[in-house]
Order: C-alpha cells, then sequence, then structure tokens
C-alpha cells in the first residue's frame, strides 16, 4: 500500500508559503511592519486602475476563495477524509489470492461500507485478459470474500480499472 507522504509534504509547503506570504502582505498594507518606509503593497498606477474598476477586486477575490476550496478539498482527500467505508485487509488479502494467477495486478483494495455492502478494487494491464478477470471475480472470489467478511447476502459493488 502506498502512502502519500509527498503530496502531504507538498500541500504543507505551498500552504505555509501561501500562509506567510498572506501575513507579510497584511501586515504591510496595514502599516505594521516597516513604519517610517513605504508601505505600499501596489504601485500608485495600478493602485488607481484597480479602484476605478472595482470588478477586478472581486474578480481575483473570488478566485482566491475557488482555489482555497480546491486546495482544501485537495488535503481532506490527501487526508482519507470522505471516502467511504473501512479497508478490509482480510478481503484485499482473498482478493490478491484469487487473482494470483492474473500478472500484472497493481492495486487491489477491499471497502466495508456500512454493514451491508462491500466495495471491490482491481487495477489491471491491458494485456490481461479482462473477461476472465470478471468472471472469476463473479463465480469465486466475490462470494469468498464476502462470506469471510460478512454475511452472503451483502451487496457488492465491484470496479475493474484497465491501466494502459
Amino acid at each position: 500500500m502506498r502512502q502519500y507522504s509527498g503530496n502531504r509534504i507538498g500541500l504543507g509547503v505551498v500552504g505555509a508559503v501561501l500562509l506567510g506570504a498572506g501575513v507579510y502582505a497584511y501586515l504591510r498594507g496595514g502599516g505594521e511592519l516597516g513604519k517610517g518606509r513605504n508601505t505600499k503593497v501596489m504601485e500608485a498606477d495600478l493602485d488607481g486602475f484597480v479602484a476605478a474598476h472595482p470588478l477586478i477586486s472581486w474578480g481575483l477575490a473570488l478566485a482566491l476563495v475557488l482555489a482555497a476550496m480546491l486546495a482544501t478539498r485537495w488535503l481532506f482527500m490527501a487526508l482519507g477524509w470522505g471516502r467511504l467505508g473501512n479497508r478490509s485487509g482480510t478481503g484485499t488479502a482473498l482478493l490478491c489470492v484469487g487473482l494470483k494467477d492474473v500478472d500484472g495486478i497493481s492495486r487491489t483494495s477491499v471497502r466495508v461500507v456500512g454493514e451491508d455492502r462491500l466495495r471491490l478494487a482491481v487495477t489491471c494491464p491491458i494485456t490481461a485478459d479482462v473477461g476472465a478477470v470478471v468472471t472469476k471475480l463473479d463465480r469465486e472470489i466475490v462470494g469468498r470474500v464476502r462470506r469471510d467478511i460478512g454475511e452472503d447476502d451483502m451487496g457488492a459493488i465491484v470496479r475493474v480499472h484497465v491501466r494502459r
């Protein structure tokens, strides 16, 4: 199982730099930083242009809010929030054992959602016989995973992803 620590570290670094730049601009623009010096953040001609066209400021503010919302969603997804169910190591192991004769399976996972549903995910290469994989999943593996994890009447969603 691969941990996405690089993704989290990158988000943390970018967030810290943006937070620092925002605090610096706020303090400098408010006159708290650098008293006695020119505390303007923008040049005089740019300042006058923006003051004459207030929609530019609103558009920039909206774009920054949307960017912040996207970054927050990215962080939550990187942390694993918003995913349904809990991972099942036993189910993933059964899935891997059942698909051991298929070469190139790169990713498998089994999640238990609530008490009555399973989510199975398999990623296989384009060279694999997808029909055989689906048939094997349908006839053998899903039933075995259902029996060992919960009940035979659990609903199951199987996602087969074929990568290039």
